[in-house]
């Protein structure tokens, strides 16, 4: 059963929730505020598969609550609020944020959600390498949901691992902002080109790729993004 930790002020959003995520094999804990949740998440982040965070928090700001969570743990996130225009949609995504679902959905939705992003748990640990594809330095591993480049583990989202498999995968090919939207798993909310580029920005970031000079993701001005890499 995978267990989620949700951080919600509102008591019926969070009773319904709980009930209807318990019948799809996922337990919920909530806490309505941001000190008493992220204090059960620095007692047991190891015991926690996802966060589930709202914006509008009594004594926070859902996204400095996003931003420290990120910088602290790897444990991937799940975005739900209301406020749900596109600035807080690209910051959410920026400061560490694997998905934004906007209030009210359908809790299916989420559910859909959550098990796209769950497979992310931390992999920085892992050291074997069976099972490994090699190519210009890098190495993927998809049954592990790893990316390694020159043996050091890259800690990608979930989002970010998915877009970069894309590419990856479609090497020396032009893929569409389009088709990434509608491949990215993660990106299944009203995803906007400008998240595209977020992501982009910041899987070059962790892979060391000067996005002035890209060595790896090139954008293909008017089409979307080439993944190049050095066979040799």
């Amino acid at each position: 059963m995978a267990k989620v930790i949700m951080i919600e002020d509102d008591k019926e959003i969070a009773e319904l929730l709980k009930e209807y995520l318990y019948k799809f094999n996922i337990e919920l804990v909530n806490f309505e505020t941001a000190e008493s949740g992220l204090k059960v998440l620095k007692e047991s982040a190891g015991g926690f598969d996802l966060l589930i965070l709202d914006l509008t928090l009594p004594d926070a700001d859902g996204l400095e609550v996003c931003k420290s969570v990120s910088q602290l743990y790897s444990l991937p996130i799940i975005i739900s609020s209301a406020r749900g225009d596109y600035s807080d949609i690209v910051t959410g995504l920026e400061i560490g944020a694997d998905d934004y679902v906007a209030k009210p959905y359908n809790p299916r939705e989420l559910v859909a959600r959550i098990r796209a992003v769950a497979r992310r748990k931390t992999r920085d640990n892992y050291t074997g390498d069976s099972g490994g594809n090699k190519n210009g330095g890098f190495e993927v591993e998809e049954n592990k949901m790893l990316i390694k480049k020159n043996g050091k583990a890259v800690d990608l989202t979930s989002a970010e691992y998915e877009l970069f498999l894309l590419l990856y995968k479609n090497k020396g090919n032009v893929i569409t902002r389009d088709y990434i939207l509608e491949n990215i798993k993660t990106m299944s909310y009203e995803s906007i080109d400008r998240t595209v580029d977020v992501l982009i920005g910041r899987i070059r970031k962790k892979i060391g790729d000067d996005p002035r000079n890209p060595k790896y993701i090139k954008s293909i001005r008017g089409y979307g993004y080439k993944f190049y890499v050095d066979e040799n």
